[in-house]
């Protein structure tokens, strides 16, 4: 049987032989049609998603915010010492500050030879007497006036030597450790010494309270000297200063504070 086979297969090549050479049999002689790559080569590169209208894109994440400037608690450089004790007057006037009550006019004095701007010393002084809890909260009005016009006292910004004598020949003696250190309110002058408006006093340094507040503090303690208010006590440990308080002596136990109003009151400690 298998020989059989073996000869009805060769003939059935014999035969496919002799039609392929009469060209019977069909032969594709096109170009052969290129191979697609396997799908696993094309490497497709993720998009971010389309956010949808009820889900916005995220906003971009904010820079650092810088730190702000630290506090100026004292002023650099030397201080002048002494002064030629000519003091030279504000030639502008300020607003009326306060709402009601008696008006009262002062003028605001540097020392010549104090190194100080007698338009920047003015402003301070008319910020801190203006401010909502200064003596303007409790009925009175203030204004400063220019040299010549009227006015009820004058607010003198002098060097140490200067201040002393000032103080001194009104009977308040300002020394400490033999020199001129604190202010003083005489007759109808409220003299700031320059040493301290421009150093402040170490334990506010030490506690960073800023020059600024230093500074209404002793306009706001001077000027209430000039309105008849006398020095007070700290009320207890942890309370702000009254503002007639010596704070450039010391604390004991208060913390800083320039205003006589507090909270829309009348701040007061203990008479000392």
């Amino acid at each position: 049987m298998s020989r059989a086979l073996g000869v009805v297969a060769g003939t059935a090549a014999l035969a496919g032989l002799a039609l392929l050479a009469l060209g019977v049999l069909p032969v594709d002689l096109s170009p052969a049609a290129p191979v697609p790559p396997p799908a696993t080569e094309t490497l497709a590169v993720p998009l971010p998603p389309t956010p949808s209208p009820s889900q916005p894109s995220p906003p971009p994440s904010p820079s650092a915010s810088p730190r702000p400037a630290p506090a100026v608690l004292r002023l650099p450089g030397p201080v002048p010492t002494r002064g030629s004790g000519i003091f030279e007057y504000a030639a502008t006037a300020g607003p009326v500050r306060g709402r009601s009550g008696t008006l009262l006019r002062y003028r605001v004095a540097v020392e010549r030879g104090a190194g100080e701007d007698i338009d920047e010393f003015g402003a301070v002084v008319d910020a801190a007497l203006g401010h909502a809890r200064s003596w303007t909260a409790g009925g009175l009005r203030m204004q400063r006036v220019p040299r010549g016009g009227p006015y009820n006292f004058t607010i003198h910004l002098a060097t140490r030597e200067t201040a002393g004598r000032m103080c001194g020949a009104g009977g308040v003696d300002i020394t400490v450790r033999g020199r001129p250190y604190t202010s003083c309110r005489v007759g109808g002058g409220v003299i700031i010494n320059l040493d301290r408006w421009r150093l402040s006093v170490d334990h506010f340094v030490a506690a960073e309270v800023p020059l600024s507040l230093y500074r209404d503090y002793v306009v706001n303690h001077e000027v209430g000297h000039q309105l008849g208010h006398r020095h007070e006590l700290c009320p207890g440990r942890g309370r702000p200063a009254p503002v007639m308080m010596q704070q450039t002596l010391g604390l004991k136990g208060c913390t800083a504070n320039p205003w006589p109003f507090v909270s829309g009151h009348r701040y007061a400690g203990p008479l000392k």
